[in-house]
């Protein structure tokens, strides 16, 4: 009963005021990642990437920034894309968001089947389709990441993406500065066992059906979910 009454008092003071949040069930939708196009020229920005689809009769309807990346907008970790090892796991340390250990990987399968896992527990398989690999994990196993403290004025504009039961996925980001432990606290009030920050200040989120249009950023890989034409 008060697990419960937490889990609500969470959930309300989370309100779309402050989150901006896209449900996606990868079992019925196309949901890819994105860094550059058939001639080797990077996308950058959901603008380039909402024109690059259109051309294709492809309608966006979600967009976001898809994990950290280095000067040349290269990622910075793991990148596989249509079963493709793009940018190699990511093992090793340093300082920064990204390495705030455990780190982790987003992946869905061949079978279309979502996870969210740390770096150290992610086997690479000719059955992964899509993976990104950003840090930190906000949520693993249902707890929040013990780096994180209540109170923290370290704010900013974040990202990140969690596992809901059912095989759906919760792509959020906070409208205003937020810290860690309240975003991390965020997923977890939503069901999210597993959940892995994507970035901070540069993150954007396209939602054209809840009336959010961010199109600008110099990005690396994107998450973007489409319908056709």
């Amino acid at each position: 009963m008060m697990k419960h009454l937490v889990f609500t008092l969470l959930a309300w003071w989370f309100t779309p005021d402050n989150i901006i949040s896209y449900t996606a069930d990868p079992a019925t939708q196309e949901i890819r990642l994105y860094w550059k196009d058939e001639r080797g020229q990077l996308l950058g920005s959901i603008q380039n990437l909402k024109d690059y689809l259109g051309r294709k009769q492809q309608k966006l309807v979600f967009a976001t920034n898809g994990g950290m990346y280095k000067m040349d907008n290269s990622p910075l970790g793991l990148f596989i894309q249509d079963r493709k090892i793009v940018s190699p796991l990511n093992i090793s340390s340093g300082s920064g968001n990204f390495y705030l250990m455990p780190n982790g990987v987003f992946y869905i399968t061949t079978a279309n089947k979502a996870g969210i896992c740390p770096t150290s527990d992610f086997k690479e398989s000719d059955r992964i389709k899509l993976a990104t690999q950003s840090g930190p994990m906000l949520l693993i196993n249902g707890a929040i990441h013990t780096a994180f403290k209540k109170g923290s004025a370290n704010l900013n504009v974040r990202n990140g993406v969690g596992i809901l039961p059912g095989n759906k996925l919760l792509f959020a980001m906070s409208k205003e500065p937020i810290n860690f432990y309240d975003f991390a606290a965020y997923f977890k009030s939503m069901g999210c066992i597993n959940a892995l920050y994507l970035d901070g200040f540069v993150s954007r989120t396209y939602l054209p059906e809840k009336n959010w249009v961010q199109t600008d950023g110099n990005f690396g890989v994107m998450i973007g979910i489409t319908v056709s034409n």
